[in-house]
């Protein structure tokens, strides 16, 4: 039984499957913007088509951009290095991803200052964000959920803090996109980035980066681009500016019929089956003694479910799980060191349940019962 749908989904629509194994088996596909020829027209055809339904999932213009790469942490990398140099500040959080820290941590070498907004009683501070707002910042970078404990940002009030210090507001929906609506425009949101894998239900390894006409991201990977070819750099128009190199049509094929999937059946319905599924499982480990939850009810989450029980190591919690009750979760850090330093669970980790649409009552109250046993038996 699966529960670690917060590191990839494994139960996909089954039309994602299907539109993959078309584009490799019916050769029909070639390489998209490297010809006139059917083959290459036919592979265009699907990345366009793609490209318009993120559009239309995220409240993108026309004119806006959506650019392709292998999942979130290389969108985040190039949003992140492409936006900030030599003297800017940026603030991220302590619920943030490595994906998020690691490159903002590599900047320092560079010269460019950071800060973390912290946590205060487990959620994120927000009064901080004044306190350590400089007169170089100019980027604020975030996760839209926590990896680790579920908790959803307050966007209103993150991009309206932007807009008061014009600062380019970068979002990291790879726990939300798919399962809570996002719209840029309305939001405000200059840069989100996002992985296929997860909510949107595509396959590994797609994933992508949405931004506003106007937004300048400087490109982190350079090389083919089917255009401008006797150019010394990068073509300076976009998406080619920073889609160097062959497209993954294959995942995109996969990932079009995932947001195509969301699309039909509705956002909002997708929320609401996650959230049954998350109260259900609140509601029946707030009874149990000796459980401890990460995750509040009175704010709002995403997928994602999080505790320990006394003070069992979260790694054999997981393996008592798996073996005798065949379910999988994920226990650790979840890579992000930050989150834990602030909760003190540095040494024992979390054990995290995080939800999927296709995972039904039946599946949760297993779950359910396999945590009672176990608390049953340290008891």
């Amino acid at each position: 039984m699966y529960f670690d749908n917060a590191a990839t989904t494994v139960v996909k629509p089954t039309q994602v499957a299907e539109a993959m194994f078309k584009v490799i088996s019916s050769q029909k596909y070639g390489n998209p913007s490297r010809g006139s020829h059917e083959y290459a027209i036919n592979s265009l055809s699907i990345v366009n088509k793609c490209r318009q339904n993120i559009k239309k999932l995220f409240g993108l213009r026309e004119e806006d951009e959506v650019v392709f790469t292998a999942n979130a942490t290389e969108a985040l990398n190039i949003a992140i290095k492409g936006t900030l140099s030599e003297g800017d500040h940026v603030l991220a959080t302590e619920l943030d991803h490595n994906s998020v820290l690691r490159p903002i941590y590599q900047l320092e070498k560079i010269g460019v200052e950071h800060d973390f907004v912290g946590l205060k009683d487990g959620v994120l501070n927000y009064e901080q964000l004044e306190e350590k707002v400089k007169s170089n910042t100019k980027v604020l970078v975030c996760t839209h959920a926590s990896n680790v404990t579920g908790e959803l940002l307050d966007i209103k009030l993150l991009s309206d803090f932007c807009k008061k210090h014009k600062l380019t507001f970068i979002l990291d929906a790879s726990q939300t996109a798919g399962v809570i609506p996002i719209n840029m425009l309305e939001q405000d949101i200059d840069i989100l980035c996002f992985t296929g894998h997860k909510s949107l239900y595509g396959p590994q390894g797609i994933g992508g980066l949405c931004f506003k006409e106007g937004i300048t991201i400087d490109p982190l990977i350079t090389g083919g681009s089917g255009i401008d070819s006797f150019n010394h750099s990068q073509p300076n128009v976009y998406p080619e500016k920073l889609e160097a190199g062959t497209l993954n049509v294959v995942g995109i094929a996969g990932l079009n019929e995932g947001i195509e999937y969301i699309l039909n059946k509705g956002i909002e319905n997708i929320r609401k089956i996650v959230a049954t599924n998350v109260n259900r499982f609140i509601d029946a480990l707030e009874q149990m003694d000796n459980v401890i939850l990460y995750t509040q009810r009175k704010r709002p989450v995403a997928g994602v479910v999080s505790l320990n029980i006394g003070n069992i190591d979260s790694e054999t919690i997981s393996d008592v799980l798996v073996e005798d009750f065949d379910i999988a979760i994920r226990p650790g850090a979840h890579c992000a060191p930050l989150v834990h330093k602030a909760l003190g669970t540095e040494k024992q980790g979390i054990v995290r349940f995080s939800f999927s649409s296709f995972n039904t009552i039946e599946e949760v109250d297993f779950a359910i019962n396999a945590i009672k046993t176990i608390v049953t038996e340290v008891d």
